[in-house]
């Protein structure tokens, strides 16, 4: 007998990764849980590299959202032009 799950496509079966909002809010638990200081050793090691892979993925979306962010000017024939943001106008 075959199992179930192997004929679910694929996209049902991946697990959705979580919002940049929630790993912000699984960040402060962690934090919140290692300054109190209540956790074992071992645990606070788990949390560390826990919260040490969300500040990874954290800084990945927004260094990709920054990529995204353009400012918009007047060019010199009255058509808006797009640049980088934070870059000076020439």
């Amino acid at each position: 007998m075959e199992n179930n799950e192997s004929k679910a496509p694929a996209k049902s079966r991946a697990k959705k990764a979580p919002s940049f909002e929630q790993q912000l809010t699984r960040l402060g638990e962690i934090v919140r849980a290692l300054e109190a200081g209540d956790t074992t050793l071992a645990d606070s090691l788990k949390l560390f590299e826990e919260g040490a892979a969300l500040v990874a993925s954290c800084t990945k979306e927004l260094d990709e959202a920054g990529q995204r962010v353009v400012k918009l000017r007047s060019g010199p024939d009255g058509e808006t032009v797009e640049e980088p943001f934070g870059e000076d106008a020439p």
